[in-house]
């Protein structure tokens, strides 16, 4: 009777240490008995992250605009970030959803955690939170090994271009995420952690909400030394002829106008280290301007 005793609380042991338990960024504990081997992803940055984490062969099933890398494309699709298809993601049977807290709505979120299904929600708000995400992923799928060098190496060009940036005079800037509505990013929002990082400051890094809507007199008023515009594709390079129209406006004024490809600086990714090279670069070329 004691040997079994002792058996039976030896297998509880063994089975506590092999379960994954993991805090999300909404402070929700989320726990697996093993490495997730059927991996839903709820968001183009997230499956980007996955990949990057080498847990893209874990995935069954993900989201539209998920188109990195090649592989994405071949995906099952579940609707989109905004729309969550409750009855594709269940039926795909994860073991594991991985969810972006200011992208997927709340009730889809809650709606799987009914079905039984363990739901991770991320929320990346600084570049340092990157590499949090992929060592998090990897923990998550059973990928430590590489997501770990995949980590470092992120971190170490990181530090990189802060060594190489730090200490530039400051550029004031207008990052233009879309035209009509016209919106930008306020100061919490991960590309001012970029705008940061190449010494910019955001002229709306005061406003209260993630993705503030702004107006044109708005950023009249502001009168940055440049900016730079974002969008969807790179047909919205053509967003900056409109500035042309203020030659009083500094950025227009100096030719400070520039498009950096979104999908380089508007995903939370590995990417972003990317975009920030191109961002650092043409705020580098409005600073020789003065």
């Amino acid at each position: 009777m004691k040997k079994t005793l002792l058996l039976a609380l030896a297998l509880l042991c063994a089975q506590a240490r092999a379960d994954i338990v993991l805090r999300d960024d909404t402070r929700t504990e989320v726990r697996l008995a093993a490495p997730a081997r059927r991996i839903v992803s709820l968001a183009p940055n997230i499956t980007e992250v996955l990949y990057a984490a080498d847990a893209g062969d874990k995935l069954v099933g993900t989201v539209e605009f998920s188109d990195y890398p090649v592989a994405a494309k071949k995906l099952p699709r579940v609707g989109s970030y905004a729309r969550i298809d409750i009855e594709a993601v269940a039926a795909l049977k994860p073991d594991l959803v991985l969810a972006w807290d200011s992208g997927n709505p709340p009730a889809g979120v809650a709606q799987l955690r009914k079905l039984g299904i363990p739901v991770f929600v991320t929320e990346p708000k600084t570049l340092n939170d990157i590499p949090r995400d992929i060592e998090r992923y990897g923990r998550l799928a059973g990928t430590e090994t590489t997501s770990l060098r995949a980590a470092d190496e992120f971190r170490r060009k990181l530090a990189a271009l802060h060594d190489r940036y730090a200490g530039r005079k400051p550029v004031r800037m207008f990052y233009e995420v879309w035209d009509e509505p016209l919106m930008t990013v306020n100061g919490k929002q991960i590309i001012s952690d970029v705008i940061r990082l190449c010494g910019g400051v955001n002229v709306f890094a005061d406003l209260p909400a993630l993705a503030p809507t702004v107006s044109v007199e708005a950023v009249l008023a502001a009168n940055p030394d440049a900016i730079i515009a974002g969008g969807m594709g790179e047909r919205n390079a053509g967003w900056l002829e409109p500035w042309k129209k203020w030659p009083r406006l500094k950025a227009t004024a100096q030719g400070n106008l520039f498009f950096i490809d979104p999908n380089l600086l508007q995903r939370h990714t590995p990417r972003l280290l990317d975009g920030a090279e191109q961002l650092c670069a043409v705020l580098e070329q409005a600073r020789n301007k003065r």
